[in-house]
């Protein structure tokens, strides 16, 4: 794995048996960015398959199949659906023989879901688009909010200035959702004590839905990885990932606010 940020180490990493470059943006939990379509040059370039896993993004604010990949993979558990109501998976292509590829796979090795979990993921997207705007009108408010508190050092959103890739942003995505990291100056002490005393927000390591959801990584998702190891991946011990839901957007900042007092 490398940091697909800067473009370059993506072609360093190429070798002679690679057969795909695989790509998130925005990643899970620190938000980075990568510049879809200059991986894309690097990848046909290489001949090589190109995928990107856009979740946390979706097809409303991101359409990578426009910036050169292949395969475009998402969570359907997340946004996709919705409403925290299934685990899924898709993966979606505009070549007729890749989706002939893994249609065989999905019919020869049974990688299918059950039709209720389809019934809801049909049923969410319904309203993806009408909640995606809701979840980026609320989310960069918030992440404005957060920015200007004392108590946090650090805000990592794609739709603000201060996100060192911002402008890569601004080319390849229409909108931001709500995805939100941040770091808080008292480090895990603030991180415990901001999970013990939030209300409306629900803590849960999963996210994507209408509901706003927080998790302290450090005690939580990472808890079993050794300290030394998830601060060299970026992983501090105050940072919060935070995914903004669709409430009145006050309800969220208010309890934020009410729960930083803690912190």
């Amino acid at each position: 794995y490398v940091d697909s940020q800067n473009v370059e180490n993506v072609e360093a990493a190429i070798q002679p048996n690679t057969v795909m470059v695989w790509i998130e943006t925005p990643t899970n939990p620190l938000l980075k960015i990568t510049d879809l379509k200059a991986v894309g040059d690097i990848a046909n370039k290489h001949d090589l398959l190109y995928c990107v896993d856009s979740t946390f993004a979706t097809p409303v604010f991101l359409k990578p199949l426009d910036f050169g990949a292949d395969l475009v993979v998402h969570s359907t558990t997340k946004y996709l659906s919705g409403h925290n109501q299934l685990i899924g998976g898709v993966v979606i292509t505009n070549r007729k023989e890749l989706f002939d590829s893994l249609k065989f796979i999905q019919k020869t090795v049974g990688a299918v879901p059950g039709p209720f979990d389809c019934w809801l993921t049909m049923l969410g997207l319904k309203t993806l688009d009408l909640r995606m705007k809701k979840h980026h009108e609320n989310g960069v408010k918030v992440a404005e909010y957060l920015e200007s508190h004392p108590k946090v050092e650090k805000v990592i959103y794609p739709g603000l200035e201060s996100h060192p890739m911002h402008h890569i942003v601004k080319e390849q995505m229409s909108g931001y959702s709500g995805m939100i990291s941040f770091e808080l100056k008292g480090g895990l002490e603030s991180g415990i004590a901001l999970m013990n005393h939030v209300k409306l927000c629900l803590l849960a390591e999963s996210l994507g839905s209408v509901e706003t959801m927080i998790t302290h990584p450090a005690t939580m998702t990472h808890v079993d990885v050794p300290r030394e190891e998830r601060l060299a991946r970026g992983f501090s011990d105050g940072l919060v990932r935070l995914s903004v839901g669709i409430e009145n957007v006050n309800d969220i900042i208010n309890d934020l606010e009410q729960a930083l007092n803690f912190s």
